[in-house]
């Protein structure tokens, strides 16, 4: 997987409207310049957010112990989007940290409400709990939606709803870092996440601290997410795929899986920008775009497609 990844992160340095080539970055400063300033930070950028999302995908399905969720099916992401514009309303002066944390925190508030939400959903309906979460989203979504078009904001919504990298530039993306080192810290804490995908009764009697794995699983998901918006834009699916690629292939030992499921979510995200610079070259099709008909496809196959047993 790690050669792979380098060969798709060798291709994104050199794919874009200014054609670049290895002997010309060699050659020419200005090449060499680009590839700094714009297709480096592009490539970073692609990596960190696929393989954060793609792991708060996978903590998000084992907090709510149902693999049809991921923090786009769930409210988190409408919710960060809620917090970002009311910052943008009352304090638009507010530096991109500021704004980071107020969408953290409202991600927060709603990834929360969530889960209780779905408590109260009898467990051996699985399928209401992401129809749940796509009606909960939908109601914040009208309610960002409402403001904006108060405020005339539709504008500032309607590009954080599209994830995209074109806007990438060096010092512009250094807060995706914190996603990244989210998901390595959750790698330490796979084992207790695993434990807590089995209940809060299981995991009480086996002596993990249920209320502590939980709120920093919940608290993990609300900041992957929120500073993903605030950089790149909304990217669904991510989080819902790639945990079910990876679990049907290596089961659900998170120790074990969870590098797999940052790589993947590294891969396919960044596969789908390069495709996304070639389909009609020199114009791009957003990133969220090609990875959304993608997801959108395997969750309705997950949702539809499952054959009785027996």
């Amino acid at each position: 997987m790690g050669l792979l990844l380098g060969l798709l992160a060798a291709v994104s340095l050199f794919v874009g409207i200014n054609r670049l080539s290895p002997g010309a970055v060699l050659s020419d400063p200005q090449a060499l310049q680009l590839l700094a300033v714009s297709r480096i930070p592009r490539t970073a950028a692609v990596l960190l957010t696929g393989a954060s999302m793609a792991v708060a995908g996978v903590i998000m399905q084992l907090l709510v112990r149902n693999k049809f969720v991921e923090p786009g099916t769930t409210g988190t992401n409408e919710a960060a989007m809620l917090g970002l514009l009311a910052v943008t309303l009352l304090t638009p002066a507010m530096p991109l940290f500021g704004k980071m944390l107020a969408a953290s925190a409202s991600a927060l508030a709603g990834t929360a409400l969530f889960i209780l939400l779905a408590r109260r959903i009898p467990p051996e309906r699985p399928l209401l709990i992401p129809l749940a979460g796509l009606v909960y989203g939908g109601v914040l979504m009208a309610c960002a939606t409402f403001f904006a078009l108060q405020t005339d904001l539709l504008q500032y919504l309607g590009i954080w709803m599209t994830g995209e990298f074109s806007g990438v530039l060096a010092g512009r993306y250094e807060l995706l870092w914190l996603a990244g080192g989210l998901a390595v810290l959750s790698y330490f804490a796979a084992d207790q996440f695993t434990i807590a995908g089995l209940g809060r009764n299981i995991s009480l009697n086996l002596g993990l601290r249920y209320g502590q794995v939980l709120g920093f699983g919940i608290v993990t998901v609300s900041l992957v997410s929120a500073l993903v918006i605030v950089t790149v834009g909304m990217l669904p699916f991510i989080g819902l795929v790639v945990p079910n690629l990876v679990s049907r292939i290596m089961g659900d030992n998170l120790r074990a899986s969870l590098p797999v499921v940052a790589g993947t979510g590294a891969g396919l995200l960044l596969l789908c920008d390069i495709l996304g610079r070639l389909l009609r070259y020199p114009y791009e099709i957003p990133a969220g775009t090609v990875f959304g008909i993608f997801g959108a496809a395997v969750f309705l196959y997950m949702l539809l497609g499952r054959r009785p047993h027996g």
